[in-house]
């Protein structure tokens, strides 16, 4: 039996097409189409037209994909960028007309839930009670469990993407030591309680996921992705702080030339490395491993162990009225 799910995050859209026998989900095709929405989209403000019409299309070819390979009627969400929009729904409505996938946003917390199942499968229960960080472009959700899901999630509006259209989009390349104390300020303020939390459960495994936290542990000195996802890698905090100096004495553009951080990522990863590095301080983390499983692998391990109703169910709660709705005539003219 084969499995899918699409992923659209802040900077793509992201296929995984995997086997499911034996009740794990085994890669066996993936592919990704860059849309780059955190760079269209402010903080606060709306999908733009021309975005939504390259979503569509995306979508449309990751159903295709999926269906080639095996796998029709892939579970398909989007992330803060698209749920934070005022938007949203006329967004998913038209997704939905357009390429009959029912595309939706999980909130926040549910993220948080269904990243940390795949960081537990994946770290098994040798690790403990597991303490979780994910930083996405638009948010940051952190989580903290003793069994298969978390007992405590969060999900804050401390995204790579967003913080650095907030902090450090000021004309100022690089980044001011003013633009980035008051970046931490943000972080430090919005984690204070959350990080408590943490440290009041003493997690005995931390785990990092996202794209984010690869870049930077690259950059901090883990093994680069060839030597494949079997290979530990871990970050130390006082790496990252050391990390955060060297990225905030570089232009944008430069930083793309250090170790691990990628073109389309180099902007945002100043910020990214701010929250990450202020989020293990607080908590008291000295260290994270870099788990490869997350939020994709979580939706389908729940698919396998839950069947696809529960997914249905998720649909329905989340953005029910989004997907049935019709569709404004404006974004439905053009043809597919």
């Amino acid at each position: 039996m084969r499995i899918s799910v699409v992923d659209v995050g802040s900077n793509t859209v992201r296929l995984m097409v995997a086997d499911a026998e034996g009740g794990v989900p085994l890669p066996v095709h993936t592919a990704k189409w860059r849309l780059r929405l955190s760079e269209q989209v402010r903080p606060g403000g709306p999908v733009p037209e021309e975005a939504v019409e390259r979503l569509v299309e995306a979508v449309a070819d990751a159903s295709r994909t999926a269906e080639r390979w095996g796998a029709p009627g892939p579970p398909a969400f989007a992330t803060a960028v698209v749920r934070a929009a005022p938007n949203r729904c006329e967004v998913l409505r038209t997704v939905h007309a357009r390429t009959g996938v029912p595309l939706c946003t999980l909130p926040g917390e549910v993220e948080a839930e269904l990243t940390f199942l795949g960081a537990r499968r994946w770290m098994g229960w040798r690790s403990g009670p597991l303490a979780l960080l994910d930083i996405g472009g638009g948010s940051l959700e952190v989580a903290f469990g003793r069994g298969r899901l978390p007992g405590f999630v969060a999900s804050l509006p401390l995204g790579a993407a967003r913080l650095s259209h907030e902090f450090l989009a000021g004309g100022r390349d690089p980044a001011s030591r003013d633009q980035i104390r008051a970046l931490r300020r943000r972080v430090r303020h919005q984690l204070r309680d959350v990080a408590a939390r943490i440290r009041w459960e003493g997690p005995l495994t931390a785990v990092a996921t996202s794209r984010t936290f690869q870049q930077l542990g690259r950059l901090c000195g883990a093994p680069p992705g060839r030597h494949g996802p079997f290979t530990e890698r871990r970050m130390r905090r006082r790496d990252l702080g050391e990390a955060v100096g060297r990225l905030a004495a570089l232009p944008a553009a430069e930083r793309a030339r250090l170790p691990g951080i990628s073109a389309p990522r180099s902007a945002q990863s100043l910020a990214g490395a701010v929250v990450g590095h202020t989020a293990m301080k607080l908590t008291g983390l000295e260290s994270v491993t870099l788990c490869p499983w997350a939020i994709r692998e979580g939706v389908l391990l729940r698919h396998i162990e839950d069947g696809p109703s529960w997914w249905a169910d998720v649909v329905r709660r989340s953005d029910e009225a989004a997907v049935r709705a019709p569709v404004p005539l404006r974004l439905a003219s053009a043809s597919h």
